[in-house]
């Protein structure tokens, strides 16, 4: 891991790229329901707002393992939501 600069870039551009792919997913499915899209867009906020909060908390021991551990977190959970947007 580069710096804290780094993982806040690929949190947003992983986050964001998921986001755009419902909103494209919308685009060229206008006869579908998008509940499901906006549901999906709502659990990535959800997720940044969380990986966000877990970067910037206080009193951390071991920086480098705690970093190491949100770029993981992210990696596992942007893996989840990329299986649900493909299954849309």
């Amino acid at each position: 891991m580069a710096s804290v600069k780094n993982l806040k870039k690929d949190i947003n551009y992983t986050l964001g790229d998921i986001i755009e792919e419902c909103y494209v997913w919308e685009l060229l499915n206008p006869k579908e329901d998008t509940k499901k899209s906006q549901g999906l867009i709502d659990e990535a906020i959800v997720v940044f707002d969380e990986l966000i909060d877990k970067l910037h908390a206080k009193n951390i021991e071991n920086k480098r393992a705690h970093f190491k551990g949100i770029s993981a977190d992210l990696e596992t959970k942007a893996k989840a939501l990329v299986a649900k947007v493909n299954a849309l």
